[in-house]
This record gives C-alpha cells, sequence and structure tokens, in this order.
C-alpha cells in the first residue's frame, strides 16, 4: 500500500460488489429447454459414434454389432431431429438454417451435419432392413463414419463458441469431452443390443470413451478458476459428480462385462446414465455462469488488469502498481 500526502497511508479501496443493471444479468442466459436440448446432444453424440463403430464392426467382421450400430446410429439422428425440431417450435426454421453454409458458423455446419448423416444413417439402416443394395448400404455407412466424428463433436463446439463462461473458457476441452462421452454411449449401446460373444469392440469403445471423458473433465476442473465454480455448485454440481462416478464406474465394468449379462447390463446403463447427467449439467451450469455477472465481470478485469501491467509502465520504467 502506497503512502499518501504527508506521509498518511492511501484509503484502500474496498472490494466492488458485483451487481447488474436493475437487478439483470450482464448476460442473457441459454433459452435452450429440458429434456430438449440435453437429450438432442447425448442423441447426436451417440450416433455420431454408432457410426463410427457401426463402419469399425464392420471391417472387422463383426456383423450382430454393425448391425446393432446402425440401427443406433439411425435411431439417435432421427430422434435427435424430432428433438431439435421441437426445440425450434417449427420445422421451416431448421429448413431455414440449411439456406446458408459457413465454415466459421458452428450451427451452420453442425446443421448441415446432421441433414447429411441424418440421410446417411437413414439410408445404411434402410438397406441393412431390407437386404436391398447391399453395397450401397455399405457406402452409405462408411460416409457416416466420416460425418459421425463431426456429429459427436460439434455440440461441444458449438456451446464453447458462445459467450456463456463456463463454457466459453471450457472451450479446449469440450469437444474432447462431448467425443469421449459419444464413445463410451455408443459402447454401452452396443453392449446393450449385441450378443457379448460379438460386442468385444463395444466394451473397447466404451471403456476408451469412459475414459477420454473422464480425462476431459478432470482437467476442466483443474484448469478453470472461477468460471469453473458452476460445474461444483447447486443442481450443476450434483449432475457433474453424478455423471463422473457414473461414467467411471461404467467404464471400469466395461472391461469385465464380456463375463456376465448382469455386468454388460450394469455398465451399459451406467455410461448411459452419466453421459445424460453431462449434458443435463453442462446446460444447468451455463445458465448459472450467465445468470451470475461475476463470471463474466471478475475474469474480464483480471485479463484486463494482467495486460495492463504488461503494457503500462510506470516512469520508473517498472511495471505500473495496481
Amino acid at each position: 500500500m502506497r503512502a499518501g500526502r504527508g506521509g498518511d497511508p492511501a484509503v484502500t479501496v474496498p472490494e466492488a460488489e458485483f451487481r447488474s443493471y436493475y437487478g439483470q444479468p450482464v448476460l442473457k442466459p441459454p433459452v435452450w429447454h429440458e429434456p430438449h436440448m440435453p437429450v438432442y446432444l447425448y442423441l447426436g453424440g451417440l450416433s455420431g459414434a454408432s457410426s463410427v463403430v457401426a463402419a469399425a464392426a464392420r471391417f472387422s467382421g463383426h456383423d450382430r454389432l454393425a448391425f446393432a450400430a446402425r440401427m443406433t446410429a439411425f435411431a439417435g439422428a432421427g430422434l435427435g431431429s424430432g428433438l431439435l425440431v421441437a426445440e425450434l417450435g417449427r420445422p421451416e426454421r431448421f429448413l431455414n438454417m440449411l439456406r446458408v453454409f459457413k465454415v466459421t458458423s458452428p450451427m451452420s455446419v453442425g446443421s448441415w451435419t446432421l441433414a447429411v448423416h441424418g440421410g446417411l444413417t437413414a439410408a445404411g439402416a434402410a438397406s441393412a432392413l431390407t437386404g436391398l443394395l447391399p453395397l450401397a448400404g455399405d457406402a452409405a455407412v462408411m460416409a457416416s463414419a466420416l460425418t459421425g466424428p463431426v456429429m459427436a463433436t460439434y455440440t461441444g463446439v458449438l456451446l464453447a463458441d458462445t459467450a456463456v463462461p463456463a463454457w466459453h473458457a471450457a472451450r479446449r476441452e469440450m469437444p474432447f469431452l462431448f467425443a469421449g462421452s459419444a464413445l463410451a454411449s455408443a459402447g454401452a449401446a452396443g453392449m446393450l443390443t449385441t450378443p457379448r460373444a460379438e460386442a468385444a469392440p463395444a466394451r473397447v469403445a466404451a471403456a476408451l470413451g469412459a475414459v477420454m471423458e473422464t480425462t476431459a473433465a478432470a482437467i476442466i476442473e483443474r484448469r478453470l478458476g472461477l468460471e469453473g465454480e458452476p460445474y461444483h455448485q447447486g443442481r450443476a454440481g450434483l449432475l457433474i459428480k453424478a455423471s463422473r462416478a457414473l461414467t467411471l464406474a461404467g467404464g471400469l465394468l466395461a472391461t469385465v462385462a464380456g463375463r456376465s449379462r448382469t455386468l454388460t447390463a450394469m455398465s451399459g446403463l451406467a455410461i448411459t446414465a452419466g453421459a445424460l447427467c453431462t449434458r443435463f449439467g453442462m446446460l444447468a451450469a451455463g445458465k448459472a455462469s450467465a445468470l451470475d455477472p461475476k463470471y463474466t465481470v471478475v475474469p474480464q478485469r483480471d485479463r484486463a488488469t494482467g495486460r495492463r501491467l504488461v503494457a503500462v509502465p510506470d516512469q520508473e520504467g517498472g511495471p505500473d502498481t495496481p
């Protein structure tokens, strides 16, 4: 603390209280509804990762798993599209999003990916169910394996590309979190819908996805400072904790799930429940961080202060004292 004139100590400025103008948040909270958007985020990731599992199973000769993954990919894309349209309110709003394609817009890329991916999974499922045009069906599955990773991760990029503090601060890890969760979900679905003798690739996918999701979540918790608080508090905190416990338990059980149906069911259901808790928890954390102005004001003030310390020297040539 510097001395004032005459040797009197300078007056210390108290910490400011973070209040918004007329009690309004600095940011408008996300208007997405539950359960529409969280379940859509889950189904989109499930569909995308299941397409990759279907292609890998087709190549490796696991035909029962390939068939089940095809059906899962189609069901996820179809049901997810329905939930998205319900969230938008009118079907023509989704069609309006396809009028323009912008590589720099996650929403535009995601809309086109959903449309193309949904068509490919429908073609693959129709061929598998009817037995018609098997080569065309396999080609559709292979093509959907290319759109699948985008389908599984674009929603994470979409959240991170907003101004919502809790989401934007985790922009580096969010795509990996969603990719791991999607892979684990696809593995869980394969385990639950395929005989244990042919479900080994699904168990591997479930375990690897659980490790990837858990690792990304741990990095988020360690790296984020103030902006990470909403992930540990209130309803969001409970959902995130449940997600971590369920995903970790399901991933561990997947390594031994081939021994019995009971272990298979426990692993698959735990991973599925964990993936849903992740989506609901992410949405709740984002809303909480947008409603509280400190998650917007404090990080911006700290970043601005840091820039001044580097860029504005005092008269003696050293860094300016705050």
